[in-house]
């Protein structure tokens, strides 16, 4: 089976990813691979250029951001409390034409109504603008993977429950990672005791920032 690479970081996730769009095409092409997806944190900025290059490579470009979801209210510009992060994680993936629309606007209101460190939306805004795309529950900074590594069980699954109704049940995805971090080991039984539970399927994804492992110090440098 083919492998699709459906989290990966651009030079647009400024300061943070290392991946030139042009590259990130020849090495998926050079990899065989039939896709690959751009799911910079907070912008789709590369969107454009990831076309244009597709069209080179023969490599289907995948849309998505990795946008920023505030804890509670978008408006709400204080710190939570309770060891809450200002935002967390979320992975969206474009399917269609209407998810396009729906991530621009989920991405413009992020930064002119959610801006607070980060350009954030919420749920409000998630189950307003949530068709044509597929959700991922992201990284160890997700609002479910938070909830896991913290011991909050039922919260993360009331999370799960909440993100698979407002994605029809069928677009949301509880998101895997090989990375050999000890956390992410412990997050990933976690998550795969939750998927048994609820039937959410699972993605492996690998959260990349950089093309080669030699360029792992190009990255820290960054």
């Amino acid at each position: 089976a083919s492998f699709v690479h459906l989290h990966v970081h651009t030079e647009f996730s400024l300061l943070d990813g290392a991946i030139r769009i042009r590259r990130l095409q020849e090495r998926a092409s050079g990899l065989g691979m039939e896709a690959v997806a751009i799911t910079d944190h907070g912008n789709i900025f590369g969107a454009v250029q990831h076309f244009q290059e597709a069209k080179k490579s023969g490599v289907k470009p995948i849309i998505g951001c990795e946008v920023y979801v505030a804890p509670g209210s978008r408006r709400e510009r204080s710190a939570p409390g309770d060891g809450q992060p200002t935002a967390y994680h979320l992975v969206l993936l474009v399917m269609n034409e209407e998810g396009y629309r729906n991530l621009n606007r989920l991405v413009t209101a992020g930064h002119l109504e959610g801006f607070y460190y980060h350009p954030r939306v919420d749920m409000e805004l998630l189950k307003e603008y949530n068709g044509g795309l597929l959700a991922l529950s992201a990284c160890l900074k997700g609002m479910i993977p938070h909830a896991l590594m913290r011991g909050r069980l039922e919260e993360a699954r009331q999370r799960a429950i909440e993100f698979s109704r407002i994605f029809d049940k069928d677009r949301f995805f509880l998101e895997i990672q090989a990375n050999e971090m000890p956390e992410q080991v412990r997050l990933n039984r976690a998550l795969e005791e939750l998927s048994a539970e609820l039937s959410l399927p699972l993605v492996a994804t690998n959260d990349c920032h950089y093309l080669n492992r030699e360029d792992a110090e190009v990255h820290d440098a960054l």
